[in-house]
């Protein structure tokens, strides 16, 4: 049997995604079916969408979604028909070297998922799962693995912000960076990974916390989220981030941009033997220099993180928690509320640099 769904198809990469029937396989021996609730528009899925990062096409993007669980395939035995779930884009295989190693956020098959068509357009072309998730649909199909079973006693709408956006900026400021209270922070680009990051900081006692950003529009929030202090891009970032550093500079700076020239000032908005963390994917083309001494005479950190350093097996529990008490705002991230017809327009403000997250709502929360 198969099943008819609506979703926003990238034929291929660089055209507009536009509204189309797909047809959905059963799901097969350890996969499921999925209802969306909601998905986010992450800058990830605009970057896939313009042809910066590598997709197979024609495809259905969106990897930031909850939904519930509508079918289950043979072998399928965590989960049942009705659990709400968060989805993973990049889950682990528990079994390779790097996921042995406690590195399950770098697990050599987390990326299997995007590399088989999973669907077909009405004429039979195969269609992709954008990031194996393919959350640009009113339903999906996944692999159990790639699914988070969560309880529904929090906002399940706004809970889609926890596939992406909360991991991998939470994550990124007390996995990767391993923040300490007391430590400060300077967070560069505050969109919805950025301000997440803030929150992170926050949650693990920084002061400062410095947020940067080129929309001075984004300040009063990024403040109300746990920033002491909010900058704007410029030649004197650098001096005022030391006036507030005790002269040194930060401890931390949490780039979530993924531009080579937004690398360079993390790089340089950081004191001796402090930590530049960098978040933001920018393309293979776009590239970053230093010269032979600054390595050595600063002794600064240059690291990279992936999907925050996370499990989010073991994170997603902590950081509902952190929902729940009201330490992690997530309804403050979402600054629209869109239908699946508005990819596009989420495209375009986020490319304007405005707004944190738009969220697609589905009718039916999952389970029509």
């Amino acid at each position: 049997m198969t099943t008819q769904v609506a979703a926003a198809v990238l034929r291929e990469p660089g055209s507009p995604v536009r509204i189309e029937s797909i047809t959905l396989a059963d799901p097969g021996p350890g996969q499921v079916r999925v209802g969306l609730i909601a998905t986010g528009v992450c800058h990830s899925d605009l970057s896939l969408a313009r042809g910066t990062l590598a997709q197979k096409t024609p495809a259905v993007l969106g990897h930031e979604g909850c939904g519930r669980v509508r079918e289950t395939g043979p072998g399928v035995t965590a989960l049942h028909v009705g659990d709400v779930v968060v989805l993973n884009w990049s889950p682990a295989c528990h079994s390779c070297w790097w996921c042995l190693n406690g590195e399950p956020f770098l697990c050599a098959h987390g990326a299997d998922g995007g590399a088989t068509a999973y669907a077909h357009l009405d004429d039979g072309t195969a269609v992709f799962p954008g990031l194996g998730v393919a959350a640009f649909a009113s339903q999906t199909v996944v692999a159990e693995r790639a699914c988070i079973r969560i309880p529904d006693d929090v906002d399940l709408e706004e809970a889609a912000l926890l596939g992406c956006a909360v991991l991998t900026g939470v994550g990124a400021v007390v996995h990767a960076a391993a923040v300490r209270a007391g430590e400060s922070v300077v967070v560069i680009g505050l969109g919805g990974v950025g301000l997440c990051a803030v929150q992170g900081a926050r949650i693990a006692g920084a002061d400062p916390i410095v947020a940067v950003d080129s929309a001075p529009e984004k300040a009063g929030l990024a403040r109300s989220l746990g920033a002491t202090h909010s900058l704007e891009p410029g030649p004197d970032l650098g001096k005022q981030v030391r006036a507030l550093t005790g002269g040194r500079g930060a401890d931390h700076a949490i780039e979530c941009v993924g531009r080579a020239e937004t690398i360079r000032t993390a790089w340089g908005l950081t004191r001796r033997g402090g930590h530049a963390t960098i978040v933001g994917l920018g393309a293979k083309t776009d590239t970053l220099t230093f010269n032979a001494l600054e390595i050595a005479h600063f002794a600064r950190t240059l690291r990279g993180s992936m999907y925050g350093n996370c499990d989010p097996v073991a994170d997603v529990p902590v950081l509902l928690e952190h929902v729940r008490s009201g330490r992690l705002d997530l309804a403050a991230l979402v600054t629209s509320r869109i239908s699946l017809a508005g990819v596009e327009d989420a495209f375009a403000t986020m490319s304007a640099g405005q707004g944190a997250r738009s969220l697609i709502v589905f009718e039916g929360t999952g389970s029509d």
